[in-house]
């Protein structure tokens, strides 16, 4: 048994024998094999630890620079708010110190009328009512301020000419808030016509006539302001650009000075009810209707007296409209004042205010 187990392990051995001298000769006849690679291009300029540093630092400086930046817009917000209530407080107070004179000069004037009976207003137009009472003669005024030029407008009777309507019925036709009579007029087939010169939204309906004897012309421009007075021709009306108008006798007041009043008009009547238009210099209106129980000269104002009126309440201009039983003043779908008629009398023109 040993023997053939000796047996196997020499032929075994020697089956062994080449293979394990030829691995020792390989191991110990070649060198490693050595592979070089440039490595250099690979591998950054500073380490990992640099570069978080570099980083960190740019960070700092940017939460800096964006701190620095919140801050400054932060400044100028409030300096544009803190500028922004200052402009807005220069703007009120300017607004108060433009209105303030017009303030004034309206308490100065409005304290010479009184106390006003009644009061309309809107964005619009502003009226109020006052009674005037000097012991001769009674009647009313009504200041008007027109906060919209075309809240003023002039009717012509029943929208035809030769036609007359009462200012009531043109108050209601065209839905007016107020209404007062305006030109003269004159009667001609059974038709009632116009007196000279009258313009309707800026046309002339028969015509521009030179004014002759003590005739004028008033109305309104087309920025609300009341323009009047003689014209010896149709390019001298024109240059005002009159927008309505109507025609009667005489001119009381002309740039705050009174007027010669002709001596046919200072007798015939001497006193009459009235109606006579004007302008204080702030552009606003002042109306006064005069009541009488006739037209027989006995009762109602004289033009001197009217004239004397408006001067001493401060008008620049006044004009006197058709009276005696044309007078009328219409103030809220009623008549106010006393027409000498016993009624109200139909004309041709009505000056009408729009709320």
């Amino acid at each position: 048994m040993n023997l053939e187990m000796k047996q196997i392990n020499r032929f075994f051995l020697l089956a062994t024998a080449p293979f394990l001298g030829l691995f020792l000769f390989l191991l110990f006849s070649f060198k490693p094999v050595h592979v070089e690679v440039d490595t250099a291009a690979y591998v950054p300029d500073v380490t990992l630890k640099d570069r978080t540093a570099i980083l960190k630092q740019d960070l700092d400086k940017a939460d800096q620079s964006v701190k620095v930046t919140i801050s400054s817009i932060r400044k100028t917000s409030a300096l544009y708010k803190q500028t922004t209530t200052t402009m807005n407080s220069i703007v009120t107070n300017a607004k108060t110190q433009a209105v303030r004179p017009e303030y004034l000069y309206n308490r100065r004037i409005t304290a010479k009328l009184g106390v006003p009976f009644e009061r309309v207003e809107s964005d619009r137009i502003r009226i109020e009512l006052y009674k005037v009472n000097p012991g001769v003669y009674k009647g009313y005024a009504m200041k008007v301020k027109l906060k919209d030029p075309a809240a003023m407008q002039m009717s012509l009777g029943r929208d035809n000419i030769g036609s007359s309507e009462t200012t009531m019925q043109a108050v209601s036709r065209h839905g007016a808030v107020a209404g007062i009579n305006a030109g003269g007029f004159a009667d001609n087939g059974g038709k009632r016509y116009p007196l000279s010169t009258t313009v309707m939204n800026g046309e002339y309906l028969t015509g521009f006539e030179s004014s002759f004897k003590d005739l004028f012309f008033v109305g309104m421009d087309n920025s609300g302001k009341l323009i009047g007075g003689k014209f010896s021709n149709k390019t001298e009306l024109d240059s005002l650009k009159p927008k309505f108008g109507a025609t009667f006798v005489p001119v009381l007041l002309k740039n705050g000075q009174p007027m010669p009043i002709p001596e046919k008009w200072q007798v015939s009547p001497k006193r009459a009810p009235r109606t006579v238009i004007g302008n204080y210099k702030d552009d606003q209106l002042l109306i006064i209707v005069v009541d009488g129980y006739s037209e027989s000269g006995s009762s109602g104002a004289t033009l001197q007296e009217l004239q004397n009126k408006m001067y001493g309440l401060g008008i620049k201009d006044a004009y006197n409209l058709d009276g005696g039983g044309s007078s009328s003043l219409i103030v809220n779908g009623r008549v106010v004042n006393n027409p000498s008629d016993g009624s109200l009398r139909p004309v041709p023109t009505h000056f009408l205010f729009y709320k």
